[in-house]
């Protein structure tokens, strides 16, 4: 068994946990849920389709810039998975003392 971890907005992830408890599943089942209809599918298991009105391939790239420089700035672009493994125990220790 495999742990998965990431990063996602406090207020995203407290609407999806209560959307998931109206179906009487848990955040975790959820992405397991995920994660199996994709392979079962060979892809991601609803339709990703772009607005073509919509879509801005020049805004897209700057924002992919100014998070690289970000990145840059803040020395997380050079991190090891190792490191940012020990970035995450760090937060959570902490987390855990501020409760």
């Amino acid at each position: 068994m495999a742990i998965v971890q990431l990063r996602i907005d406090d207020e995203l992830k407290l609407q999806a946990v209560s959307v998931y408890e109206k179906l009487g599943i848990d955040l975790s089942s959820a992405i397991r849920m995920f994660l199996k209809r994709s392979v079962m599918v060979n892809g991601i298991p609803f339709s990703m389709i772009l607005d073509e009105k919509a879509y801005d391939p020049e805004a897209a790239a700057k924002a992919m810039k100014n998070m690289n420089d970000s990145a840059k700035k803040s020395g997380a672009s050079n991190m090891t998975l190792e490191e940012i493994n020990a970035e995450i125990s760090a937060y959570r220790k902490e987390k855990r003392r501020g409760k």
